[in-house]
């Protein structure tokens, strides 16, 4: 009873971290006063916000920018902020990119509340060009308050007595670590599932061009719709998954009126690689990173007292690419954030760690960087969907009994077809899936993250139950690995 009070109470500190006003800071708190087509503009926005948090479609990739709610930013454009500030151009260009990810991610928002018609959408438009003027005068405070939020709670660790707990908890971790070890070696030398697999391969020319942002002037690569089509139907991973029931077939995310509500499910009979871009900073250089999700039905019950499973499962698998297009690191998690593991490849080398209680970083097994004609094999356990193995062979192998994944960008299940007409996303405004919560959430809530197990959207991803990380931090890679000329 004292752990769900204190769960409780936990939920009610970040409930109100969540429900922070980003008009009550300047300068936008100043233009709402104002009797101008800046104030004009500024109401124009809060209540257009208002609009979307009524009909409950906010939408949790990028944070609206304290004082700047016009504007929207992720942990790359919060990175590039000192960049911009090498001189105008630069300041304008990224200017530019948050202003694209506000109109972008405030499309879908009013998509999903069926509110994205042109007299809704125009004049937000010509109100943004509009602040845009305003806020040239307003760049210093602009950079500084173009931050993410991190997404572990001070008060959850708090209540939890984090300082001490952290002890038990890491230990549990550096068991968990040893038996990924021991697992991914015992399954190199054979595979004592390979009669249990189903092969899941992208096959034939999908053409499929995920969302990428370019911004060449402030380092990030420039890469065209053909070289990405390219570099995605390359690098995408082919899946050997032990299968003993439906929950472990990969499906497409979708809406399902069940008996009591709508929720977000998985249609098996669409098998489906989903497909997001990214960057990270590796060695002084910004790199393309390419993330393929695949869905699961569940995490079916293991024993009585189960507390990972849940509905709903799958596994993210990221590859950071080199200039050249070649795989430097892999990297994987679950969509909970979950069992962090990396596999570099023998492109790069590792930088020493300090040692100490915080989680780092994992090399479960190094991986060597496949050639233009051989692809990445994943091997998955069934029920827990955990990545046993990873091996590099020939394209075409045994590809005459595997089943065709399409690949769908990610970006679509912000705003997914509704059973009876309408869009909504398959995550809810604090970023996570209703419906896949975990009883392990009643346990591990003294190390700061809401929810510990659920399902989550891109962004929201805390990979370090000890110590704070995040999947879409693009530091990570230059603290962890260097790249040697």
């Amino acid at each position: 009873m004292m752990r769900l009070l204190l769960l409780a109470l936990a939920s009610l500190t970040l409930a109100g971290c969540a429900a922070l006003d980003p008009y009550a800071q300047a300068p936008v708190a100043q233009r709402l006063q104002r009797d101008d087509a800046l104030g004009d503009c500024a109401r124009l926005f809060r209540a257009n916000d208002a609009l979307i948090d009524a009909a409950g479609t906010r939408d949790a990739l990028a944070p609206r920018v304290a004082g700047f709610p016009y504007l929207r930013v992720d942990r790359a454009l919060a990175t590039l902020a000192d960049a911009a500030d090498a001189g105008p151009s630069l300041a304008r260009q990224w200017y530019a990119a948050l202003a694209l990810l506000d109109d972008d991610s405030r499309r879908i928002e009013l998509g999903n509340a069926g509110s994205d018609d042109v007299a809704v959408v125009a004049p937000l438009a010509v109100c943004r060009r509009l602040l845009a003027r305003a806020d040239q005068e307003e760049a210093a405070s602009l950079r500084e308050a173009a931050q993410v939020p991190d997404d572990y709670s001070s008060a959850m660790r708090a209540w939890g007595l984090y300082p001490l707990t952290r002890h038990a908890f890491a230990a549990g971790i550096r068991r968990w670590q040893r038996e990924t070890v021991d697992e991914f070696t015992a399954y190199g030398d054979d595979d004592p599932a390979r009669h249990r697999r189903q092969r899941y391969i992208v096959g034939g020319p999908q053409n499929m061009v995920p969302t990428l942002r370019q911004l060449p002037e402030l380092g990030l690569p420039v890469v065209s719709p053909s070289a990405l089509a390219s570099l995605v139907a390359r690098h995408a991973p082919t899946l050997e998954i032990e299968t003993a029931g439906d929950d472990d077939r990969p499906g497409a995310l979708v809406w399902r009126r069940e008996p009591r509500r709508l929720q977000v499910g998985v249609d098996v009979d669409e098998p489906v690689l989903y497909v997001r871009t990214g960057h990270t900073r590796l060695g002084g250089r910004w790199l393309l990173q390419l993330t393929y999700a695949v869905w699961f039905a569940a995490r079916p019950r293991q024993q009585a007292m189960d507390l990972l499973a849940g509905r709903l499962d799958g596994l993210l698998w990221r590859v950071t690419l080199d200039a050249d297009g070649t795989a430097l690191v892999y990297d994987t998690i679950h969509p909970c954030g979950c069992y962090h593991l990396f596999l570099p490849t023998e492109r790069v080398r590792a930088r020493p760690q300090v040692k100490g209680i915080e989680e780092g970083l994992f090399v479960v097994q190094t991986l060597r960087s496949p050639a233009a004609n051989e692809r990445v094999v994943l091997r998955l356990a069934a029920a827990t969907h955990y990545l046993q193995r990873a091996e590099t062979e020939m394209e075409g192998n045994d590809d005459d009994k595997a089943i065709v994944l399409s690949l769908r960008d990610d970006d679509q299940l912000r705003s997914l077809p509704l059973p009876d007409g309408g869009t909504r996303s398959a995550f809810a405004p604090d970023g996570l899936i209703a419906g896949s919560e975990r009883l392990e959430r009643f346990y591990f809530w003294p190390m700061g993250i809401a929810s510990a197990g659920q399902m989550r959207q891109w962004g929201r991803h805390a990979t370090a139950f000890v110590g704070r990380r995040h999947f879409d931090d693009p530091t990570l890679f230059d603290r962890y690995f260097e790249h040697p000329p």
